[in-house]
């Protein structure tokens, strides 16, 4: 079976800086309470649940879910690094698409440290070894944070190859302010400058500065899928289908390759981006508004080419043209993105989506992209997984 995947409803708590937020277990309860306002459902209607959060002992979904209630229901949780949120809902919309249920529920949250990200594990090999092994080769770069040499050091290798500027990458930031001031419930929601960007403190000299990089945050959100028979039986909403998915992961190249582009993510993005638009019978060009990986304003660049927004090389271009904006070709990251809007790392990809259906119903408010009814998602983890999903106005 094959069954159209509806969003009935969806929920976002304001993100945080850490130390300032709630407890996951309460971020991920308020989350999932507005989902269910908002899809005119009770948890008893909730037929699974994947719960999304990275930095957790086992069984933090459960702890969340039963703030709410306690169903006896399968509940899953799902750690894919930073497309952790968007795994979650890539699950919940394949038990709904697949026919094995008719409702369920995906939602996460992240209650985060200041800092870099770094693994809660001293006693075994780290997952991303080999990432970090190949990018201190590629790079010549080991005593920074790992995130930070991977990203910026896939953005210097753009600016290497196509001479990219660096104030390119401020105008990003820059950009991803404007839209958080709109954004009630971006944690960042201060204007800033491309040059405020430029004399940021310099993390890597000549590469990347500090304003270039998300902050550590602490969020939760939620989305409910349902089948079309579920909608019409229960008079829900069906005006905004996941009309395609993929979740993918790397490929040879990643590391065969041997370029920091690649190796942050690249192929697999682009890979994501082919299967999902041909799911949805779309191309790039077909979207209005697009919410992308921006972990680093690096890359957000390095994206627009995944996605097929413009061809390898030019992104420099589309920004300068102001493509990505407000009056541009398509509106990225109006929630603020990563980068202001914030990155509490299982919530993200469903914050994503939360954005993204508002955009759709037409009540995104200050951020809202005036005739959206393509919507394009992007949701990258190092290590590695991507869900590219295609949203449609129904």
């Amino acid at each position: 079976m094959s069954n159209k995947v509806f969003v009935a409803g969806v929920g976002m708590v304001p993100f945080t800086k850490p130390g300032a937020s709630e407890s996951y277990d309460v971020m991920g309860e308020k989350a999932i309470r507005q989902a269910l306002a908002d899809a005119g459902l009770d948890l008893s209607d909730i037929q699974q649940a994947y719960a999304g959060y990275v930095y957790g002992d086992s069984t933090c979904g459960q702890k969340a879910l039963y703030r709410v209630g306690m169903t006896g229901i399968p509940v899953i949780n799902v750690n894919n690094n930073c497309s952790t949120g968007s795994s979650a809902l890539f699950l919940a919309r394949q038990a709904v698409r697949s026919g094995a249920v008719d409702c369920a529920l995906a939602f996460g949250f992240e209650q985060m440290n200041p800092g870099a990200l770094k693994s809660a594990w001293t006693d075994r090999a780290p997952a991303m070894e080999i990432f970090q092994k190949q990018s201190i080769e590629l790079t010549d770069v080991p005593d920074i944070p790992n995130a930070i040499r991977m990203f910026a050091g896939a953005g210097k290798a753009h600016m290497d190859k196509y001479g990219t500027r660096l104030e390119t990458f401020a105008k990003i930031r820059a950009k991803a302010s404007r839209h958080a001031a709109r954004n009630p419930l971006a944690v960042f929601r201060n204007v800033v400058s491309s040059e405020d960007v430029m004399n940021a403190p310099m993390l890597w000299d000549g590469v990347i500065t500090r304003l270039m990089a998300c902050p550590p945050t602490c969020g939760g959100a939620a989305a409910i899928v349902v089948s079309e028979a579920f909608a019409k039986k229960r008079g829900l909403r069906t005006d905004v289908l996941i009309a395609g998915q993929a979740l993918t992961t790397d490929l040879p190249s990643t590391f065969e390759a041997r370029d920091m582009i690649r190796l942050v993510g690249y192929d697999m993005a682009a890979l994501g981006a082919r299967q999902a638009y041909e799911e949805a019978g779309i191309g790039a060009e077909d979207a209005q508004v697009i919410e992308l990986h921006d972990c680093f304003a690096q890359n957000e660049l390095l994206t627009y080419e995944a996605l097929g927004l413009c061809v390898e090389g030019s992104a420099e271009r589309l920004v300068n043209d102001g493509d990505n904006t407000y009056g541009g070709r398509w509106v990225t990251n109006p929630s603020g993105g990563l980068l202001s809007k914030g990155h509490p790392l299982g919530a993200t990809g469903l914050a994503q989506c939360y954005e993204l259906t508002r955009q759709l119903r037409g009540v995104a408010e200050g951020t809202q992209v005036e005739g959206a009814r393509v919507a394009i998602q992007h949701n990258l983890g190092l290590g590695g997984a991507c869900v590219v999903t295609v949203y449609q106005k129904n």
